[in-house]
């Protein structure tokens, strides 16, 4: 299944509550989250753009595999993600997996229709939005373009927050 989504540097979080909330976006939650990333003992993730996060938010553990980015435009990627416990960070640490890095956010979620809008305050980057739906490609890159449209978002950012963290480039300069 596709993860279709983008996100945008923001300067005010209120003023973009207040604009999410003017679209008919319903708050659903706040939660925090640690994300840490891991270096795959074969490959260099860096050049195959891909990812293996494990997230704990509310004393809950999710392992997420994401694949390399299929557009120019969005973060669209495949994700797989299985619930999971934290032993899972001594099963891969005995795979060979290494801890690259780790990403703290604070994440105010909203719903509109089949779209998540996150509003993330990121440890050390900042205040972000998120635009995020699943499925079809195509159809839900135009939702979201479209939302992003509408909330005035204009510093679109492919990079995860572990890239941008880490100073990688996008590859599209």
């Amino acid at each position: 299944m596709f993860e279709i989504e983008i996100k945008s540097r923001i300067d005010d979080p209120d003023q973009m509550e207040y604009k999410i909330k003017k679209v008919g976006a319903k708050f659903e939650m706040e939660i925090t989250q640690e994300d840490i990333y891991f270096n795959h003992p074969c490959k260099d993730f860096k050049i195959t753009d891909e990812a293996l996060r494990l997230r704990k938010m509310n004393n809950e553990f999710f392992l997420t595999y994401k694949g390399p980015k299929v557009d120019k435009e969005t973060k669209t990627r495949e994700e797989i993600e299985l619930k999971t416990d934290e032993k899972i960070l001594d099963l891969l640490k005995n795979l060979g997996f290494s801890i690259a890095g780790v990403v703290r956010k604070i994440r105010k979620n909203y719903r509109i229709n089949d779209m998540v809008i996150s509003i993330d305050n990121v440890e050390k980057l900042g205040y972000f939005v998120e635009i995020e739906t699943f499925g079809d490609l195509e159809s839900g890159k135009e939702k979201i373009l479209k939302m992003a449209n509408d909330l005035g978002l204009n510093r679109l950012e492919r990079r995860s927050y572990f890239e941008l963290m880490v100073g990688e480039k996008d590859g599209q300069d």
